[in-house]
């Protein structure tokens, strides 16, 4: 059984809540899990205690018998020390797309003109 620890997501509409569970990989995101691991309460700060709660022994037991987190419960566990960095290099990330790149373009190319006017008298 391939065993994921991931989000469940709970709440209602436009006020996520979500359950840190243990689930098999087949099983539906919200459908049946075997364990529940903790709550993340995205709507809180991000400094507020109650954002993100783990039962941390748990999350060691399932990581030691194979279980591998989603995306985003990687990076709290990051946070949270139990698992290493992972490197995430994505240079082309913030840069703009290549409609914005002709925008700026063009209208750099407009506020130089007037610029070359000004001087020219």
């Amino acid at each position: 059984m391939a065993m994921k620890i991931r989000l469940a997501r709970g709440g209602s509409k436009k006020r996520p809540h979500y359950a840190i569970v243990a689930a098999d990989s087949r099983m539906p995101r919200d459908g049946r899990f075997v364990e529940k691991l903790g709550t993340y309460a995205p709507m809180l700060p991000k400094d507020s205690e109650d954002r993100i709660r783990m039962d941390l022994d748990r999350v060691k037991h399932w990581l030691g018998q194979g279980a591998q987190p989603t995306d985003r419960v990687a990076r709290m566990l990051e946070n949270a020390g139990l698992i290493e960095k992972k490197v995430r290099a994505n240079p082309t990330k913030g840069e703009p797309g290549k409609a914005a790149k002709d925008r700026a373009a063009k209208k750099a190319a407009r506020d130089a003109a007037p610029a070359e006017e000004a001087a020219a008298e």
